[in-house]
């Protein structure tokens, strides 16, 4: 099965990437890498998730708002690369959390990326990682991430 026809059997359909909030590229090759710039939760209802973890979300929450803002990376992947299928391994993925200084559950949380890039790429999907918590992120949402990716050669 092919990562795209994986996303459609978990019912999900990667919105188009839209443009860097600033003066950056949203994805950047550089020979067989591919790196990620940082992608917060995808909108609800048209307003970004807002919001510090351990205070207004708790970690089943923040599970689920790491998945979203996986399905925005891959959605920035697909826009890069034309076909998920050029990704050969997903290197590592990084995690910023807008948590409370009491805030510990971090890997919990980035769990929702991690466990969804295996879904969709199965042992490609499996990477390095790591989450910090910090103070506060862009327009006040709960996390970002962002991500390096090792790709298979161009077919012409």
């Amino acid at each position: 099965m092919t990562p795209e026809q994986r996303l459609q059997a978990l019912g999900l359909d990667p919105p188009s990437g839209g443009a860097p909030a600033g003066n950056y590229a949203a994805a950047v090759q550089a020979g067989p890498l591919l790196f990620l710039s940082g992608k917060a939760p995808l909108a609800v209802d048209g307003q970004l998730p807002k919001g510090r973890l351990g205070q207004d979300y708790g970690s089943e929450a923040g599970y689920a708002l790491a998945r979203s803002a996986c399905l925005a990376l891959i959605a920035a992947m697909q826009e890069a690369l034309g076909s998920l299928d050029r990704v050969q391994q997903i290197v590592e993925l990084q995690g910023s959390l807008n948590t409370t200084p009491e805030f510990e559950d971090h890997a919990q949380v980035l769990d929702g990326a991690s466990d969804l890039l295996v879904a969709v790429f199965g042992e490609a999907g499996v990477h390095a990682r790591s989450v910090i918590g910090v103070a506060s992120l862009r327009k006040g949402v709960p996390l970002t991430l962002k991500a390096t990716v090792l790709l298979r050669p161009a077919v012409d």
